[in-house]
């Protein structure tokens, strides 16, 4: 028997259609990037529960007769290409007619669509990529397609969605992107009711201000070359405008979001020593080049393409950032007359007057430099033979002194070249067993370390590790424990986010509450921060919520356990106690006791030693008394 059959088209469009249509944000950018396409100056994106319920598009493009309103739902239905050398001309952001006929595969769509020059409009109602009904209807000029019920005939692709936070943020970033690359666009955005973005056609800066806040409207950088290879122009912002995540990187191909990661770290290394490392800056950049030099059908999303010589670009990216950074005095600069310490100083407040200059250029060792072919002779009874003097901590002058304090500065290498085959790591490396005696002498040294005593061992722990490890496993323990209690602010303090941090926001109150911290929304993209941790006083709390943002955003559910571990790590690293802070005996005393009683007491959870362990054996073989 032939084992090998066809399969029926809805089953092939459903295959399909999961690599084109991953998520709601996937249908947001192919129905947007329509509408781009249609021409339109007014879209608008609607959606109710995070587009599991419900999609919508409504735009004022060209629309489309009756005919084509029915085949634009078929496999590769395409306007926009007729020949192969089409592919290699690219301008529009759709062009393989795999949208449509994804979105029609795993929803329930209903299009209504009417050209000006048409009198009634057509509506074409589809489930499951057969076609249920098609009739005239009453229409404005333009389309409107609404999709329900995401992947309600693929179960388990829709259990694999995220909670309703998670996937709105992915939402919101795609219509950001769309709404980037297109600011003479009208766009406007709702979810369940409420308008979450109103974006009134404009310039570009215009556009990042509506959609970053108007924070970033003194921190962007305009980027603006042109060769007859390629264009860029945009903005890059200034360097404290770097975060730890790479969400606010913007980079565009012929007005097409790609995502590229040897062109960002083209921008990321112009901006070398000026952010610090493993942080990220913000840039909108928009490259504008001819089409057969880009590879744009490369992947179903068409996020990825492929450049003819990526090594130009690259080159061409970064000289630019660069050339933006110095033209607008970016580059950080030193003012010495800030600083009045500076200015008391000998070199700066004694003048280097005659007598000096002569003093200084009759010594023999300024001519040895001077003079031609002299540099590399220096005279035996210069005063360069008591080099010494300068490392005697007395101040001595004499020979004798120094040849004493070099005795005394040496005198430890002998015996820790002795006791050098003994100094391995086990030596230092702390056992499982090492625990503070209760009552030992303790003491700070250097206002970091916490020096203490075993049965056998001296104890060295790092004061800022140890507290973080601490402060860890207490945030940790809230998730299955009771919650950390708040303590009502006085004077409540306002967080205004983007857009797309608000709505991350808005999905972990619930677990910034049991951390202890109470937020309410505040207007527009803002939170009134009502209370902190009781126990945890801290300097900046907004900051610790912005910080909290940061180290979750990759993270794809609110209720997967590597989040809650990272918003515990990000907690403790906030409120922990610094090196340089002076502590109490009884402070330390009592960070001892509770190290004593966490589950891991020598280890960080980053995975470094919280302390070193100077075993006993090690002190009597190095002594040897």
């Amino acid at each position: 028997m032939n084992i090998i059959h066809h399969l029926p088209p809805n089953i092939a469009n459903q295959i399909a259609a999961g690599e084109v249509i991953q998520r709601p944000a996937s249908a947001v950018k192919e129905l947007l990037e329509n509408a781009v396409d249609a021409g339109a100056t007014e879209i608008q994106l609607v959606v109710v529960d995070a587009g599991k319920s419900l999609l919508q598009v409504i735009d004022n493009g060209r629309g489309m007769s009756e005919a084509d309103a029915r085949n634009c739902f078929g496999r590769h239905a395409t306007s926009k290409i007729k020949a192969i050398d089409d592919l290699f001309h690219i301008r529009t952001m759709g062009f393989r007619g795999e949208a449509l006929a994804s979105v029609a595969a795993v929803s329930q769509v209903l299009l209504r669509t009417k050209r000006e020059e048409d009198e009634l409009g057509t509506e074409v109602e589809i489930e499951n990529s057969h076609v249920l009904r098609q009739d005239p209807c009453q229409s404005p000029t333009g389309t409107s397609i609404s999709m329900k019920n995401l992947f309600f005939n693929v179960p388990a692709r829709r259990n694999f969605l995220k909670a309703d936070a998670m996937e709105m943020k992915h939402i919101t970033e795609e219509f950001m992107r769309v709404a980037l690359s297109f600011p003479q666009v009208h766009f406007s955005l709702h979810s369940n009711g409420k308008e979450l973005f109103h974006l009134d056609a404009g310039t570009l800066k215009q556009r990042i201000v509506q959609l970053m806040g108007s924070s970033y409207a003194s921190k962007l950088v305009p980027v603006n070359e042109k060769t007859d290879y390629l264009t860029i122009n945009g903005f890059i912002g200034k360097p404290e405008t770097a975060k730890k995540t790479r969400g606010d990187q913007f980079l565009f191909v012929n007005n097409r979001f790609i995502r590229n990661p040897y062109l960002n770290h083209a921008v990321v290394s112009a901006f070398e020593e000026m952010i610090p490392s493993g942080c990220f800056p913000f840039f909108v950049l928009f490259l504008d080049m001819d089409p057969s030099q880009v590879d744009v059908n490369v992947h179903p999303t068409k996020q990825e393409i492929k450049f003819t010589d990526e090594k130009i670009v690259y080159a061409f990216v970064r000289s630019a950032i660069r050339h933006a950074l110095a033209q607008f005095s970016v580059a950080p600069s030193m003012d010495f007359g800030l600083d009045a310490s500076i200015q008391q100083l000998d070199a700066v407040a004694k003048p280097f007057t005659a007598d000096k200059q002569q003093e200084a250029t009759a010594g023999s060792l300024y001519k040895s430099f001077v003079d031609r072919h002299q540099a590399h002779r220096i005279e035996t009874g210069s005063n360069l033979r008591n080099w010494k003097d300068f490392f005697d901590p007395t101040g001595s002058s004499s020979t004798s002194g120094s040849s004493e304090v070099g005795g005394s500065f040496n005198f430890a290498e002998p015996a820790m070249q002795s006791a050098q085959p003994n100094t391995s790591a086990s030596v230092y490396k702390p056992s499982s067993s090492a625990q503070p005696l209760p009552g030992a002498v303790v003491f700070q040294q250097n206002l970091t370390y916490i020096v203490t005593s075993s049965d056998q061992s001296v104890l060295i722990y790092h004061q800022q590790l140890l507290h973080q490890q601490v402060l860890f496993e207490k945030f940790k323990a809230t998730w299955e424990g009771k919650a950390i209690p708040v303590q009502q602010s006085m004077f409540p303090q306002a967080i205004q986010l983007s857009p797309a941090d608000a709505q991350l926001l808005q999905g972990i109150l619930p677990d910034l509450l049991q951390m202890g911290y109470q937020l309410e929304p505040f207007g527009s993209n803002a939170f009134l921060l009502q209370g902190s941790p009781a126990d945890h006083v801290s300097e900046n709390d907004a900051a610790v919520i912005e910080m909290i943002l940061e180290d979750v955003k990759d993270i794809g559910s609110t209720l997967h356990r590597s989040y809650k571990e990272r918003m515990a790590k990000t907690l403790a690293r906030k409120h922990a106690i610094k090196a340089g802070k002076t502590l109490t005996v009884e402070e330390m005393r009592d960070l001892l006791e509770r190290i004593s009683c966490c589950e891991n007491p020598v280890m960080h959870f980053d995975g470094k030693p919280l302390l070193v362990e100077m075993k006993g054996s090690f002190l009597s073989d190095t002594f040897q008394v």
